[in-house]
Parts: C-alpha cells; sequence; structure tokens
C-alpha cells in the first residue's frame, strides 16, 4: 500500500513541476544550498530525485520533509545504460544496504541494477555496472573542497549530497526505502 501512496504522490508531484516555470540555473541552487539545512526528526520511507533540478526530496508519510541539493554523475544527462558510462541511473529502485566504512563518508545503497537495466545492458552485450550510492564526500577531500563537490556534477554516477546531509539521511531512511529517480 505504500508503494501504491508512493507512486501516486510522485506522479501528482512530477505534473505539477512540469506545469512550472523552468528551475534556477545549477549555480543558482547552490547558493541556496543552506535554506536545506532543517533537521529532520522522523523516519524518511520515500525519497524523489528530479536530476534535472539537482534535488532530492525526502517524505514521511506522504509529507515534504527536506529537500536535498545533489550532485550527480559525470555525464548527468540521460539513463544510466552500461557499466563506465557516468550516469546516475531513472526509474524506481530502493535503498537496499548502508555503509559507514567505505571511500565517502557514509552511504547507502541503491539497488540498481533492476531487471530491466540488466536486460537493457544485455542486449547491449554489456555490463550494467552497479555499486551505484548516495554518498557523502570522499574520506581523503581537503576541507577547501567542499564547495566544489557542492558545485558540480563529480561522481561516477552515483548521487552525492554532503556529509552532514548522508549522515542524516544514514540515521532516517527507512531499511528497503522506494527511491523514485527522474530524469
Amino acid at each position: 500500500m505504500r508503494y501504491l501512496f508512493f507512486v501516486i504522490s510522485v506522479f501528482c508531484l512530477t505534473w505539477m513541476n512540469s506545469h512550472t516555470a523552468q528551475a534556477q540555473s545549477f549555480v543558482n541552487r547552490r547558493a541556496n544550498y543552506f535554506e536545506t539545512f532543517v533537521e529532520v526528526n522522523e523516519p524518511i520511507d520515500s525519497l524523489l530525485i528530479h536530476k534535472s533540478k539537482r534535488e532530492m526530496i525526502a517524505f514521511h508519510t506522504g509529507k515534504k520533509v527536506k529537500r536535498y541539493i545533489i550532485s550527480l554523475g559525470m555525464t548527468p544527462e540521460g539513463k544510466k545504460e552500461v557499466e563506465g558510462d557516468m550516469k546516475t541511473p531513472e526509474g524506481l529502485y530502493t535503498i537496499f544496504t548502508r555503509d559507514s566504512l567505505s571511500a565517502y563518508h557514509k552511504n547507502l545503497g541503491i539497488s540498481y541494477p533492476n531487471a530491466a537495466d540488466s536486460l537493457h545492458a544485455l542486449d547491449l552485450q554489456k555490463s550494467p555496472g552497479g555499486d551505484i550510492k548516495i554518498h557523502g564526500f570522499p574520506n581523503d577531500h581537503a576541507k577547501y573542497q567542499e564547495k566544489e563537490f557542492l558545485n558540480t556534477d563529480w561522481t561516477l554516477g552515483c548521487i552525492s549530497v554532503s556529509d552532514f546531509e548522508i549522515d542524516e539521511l544514514f540515521r532516517w531512511v527507512i531499511p528497503n526505502c522506494p527511491i523514485l529517480i527522474l530524469p
């Protein structure tokens, strides 16, 4: 039932967003980055990503909890098709793992590839890739690099947020949380 409610909510949000004015430029959205530092204090049971807006919206029982500014793969347009294409996937997935011991501050694993992704890559006679995460900054980054990470698409296909935000997501995202990634 939760998935049905989530899909209907996402459809309504997508329809409304497709009929609004164009979003601000990538840099201007980043200028408003600190508006997203609202404390979350309830479980996050679904996530919606708009790649073109570089935003992720967290929900609790259909109510918007918080908006996050995100960075994507270095080739942000289009759906991930094969390993190494540097694109972020599009479609419905789940958060199925969490890891605090990785090359990045912390991460939440996204269930890419799904069956359709795997079949598409098989048709292309390639590997679909995998290991797609929502993660923070690299562990070995210098403090002065954080602004650069926040202002560019720099991952190999993952979704990146600040270390502060991945700590929050790591704490509040429920197991098997659905995540819908839209173009």
